[in-house]
Order: structure tokens, then sequence, then C-alpha cells
């Protein structure tokens, strides 16, 4: 390997970390697609890979339980907090509103207002609905319960993708 061959291989590696920690921070940001990003910095480094001839079975096994991992975590995180809040009988509409709520906010101001306008949106629908502030709390609760769990569960598939990538990179 000549010495250009190693820098623009040292270049990709860290420019496809670079991105997947990004993405990995990213998680925490409810808004923010963070495996996307993750995947998005893999798939990179698959074509640059494979333009190269460096693509072997193996590495394409581990790109697709890569891929896999950020389809299961991305689908995952709406369907837990959907769930949870589900379970105190909140009708899709509430759910709805709330996600609304977040985008919307997340688009016109910052990812951080979109955290809070999501709940406050929920809780704003209960609280129309049912004119009763407890339950409008209690349904608040479990979206950011649910929330909780699936930033859990997206960070670590999150640091699986990268365990994955580093056997691929670097073995």
């Amino acid at each position: 390997m000549t010495d250009i061959e190693l820098l623009f291989r040292v270049l990709i590696e860290t420019l496809t970390l670079f991105f997947m920690l990004v993405g990995l921070a990213g998680l925490l940001v409810p808004i923010f697609p963070g495996l996307m990003v993750m995947w998005l910095a893999t798939l990179f480094y698959a074509l640059v890979q494979a333009s190269n001839q460096n693509m072997t079975w193996f590495d394409w096994a581990l790109f697709t339980i890569i891929t896999l991992l950020m389809l299961a975590g991305s689908i995952a995180d709406n369907i837990i907090i959907a769930q949870r809040v589900r379970e105190k009988k909140v009708p899709w509409g509430s759910i709805i509103l709330g996600y609304l709520a977040g985008i919307v906010a997340s688009i016109f101001f910052t990812p951080l207002i979109g955290i809070i306008a999501a709940p406050v949106g929920l809780f704003g629908a209960e609280y129309l609905r049912l004119r009763d502030p407890r339950v409008a709390f209690d349904s608040t609760r479990a979206w950011m319960t649910g929330w909780g769990i699936t930033i859990a569960i997206r960070v670590a598939i999150g640091v699986v993708m990268i365990g994955l990538w580093m056997i691929w990179a670097w073995l």
C-alpha cells in the first residue's frame, strides 16, 4: 500500500466514523434521524470499498445487518412511544397531534424546541379532549417514558452498528 492509498483509507475511515458518531449523538434528539445518518455513513464506506474491489461477502453481510438494524430502530421508536401512550387509552388523533407539534416546532425553531413541543402538544390535545389535567399529564408521562425507552434502544442499536462497522473496517 502506497502512502497516498494509506492516506485515502485513513481519510475515508475517519469521515465514516465521524458521521457515525454524529448520528449516535443525534439519537438523543427525537426528530434527528441519527440511525439514518449512521447508515448513510456505512453506505458511503461500502460504495468506496466496492469501487476499489475491497468488499468481501462478509463485508456485505455486515452491511446488511447494519441496514436491518437501522430499519428496526427507525420503526421501533414510533411504535414504542405510541404503544405506551395507547396503554393510557389515548386516541390516535391526540398522538398524531403530539407528533405533529414536535415536527413543526423542529422545522420552524430547533429540534430542542421539538422535544418540548411533542409532549406539550399531546398534553394540550388530551386536556382539550378530557378537560382533566391529571389524565392529560398521565398521558404525557407515558409519552415521555416511551421516549426514554426508545432513546435507550436506539443508542444501543447505534453502538452495535458502530461495532459492526469497526469489525468490517479494521479486521
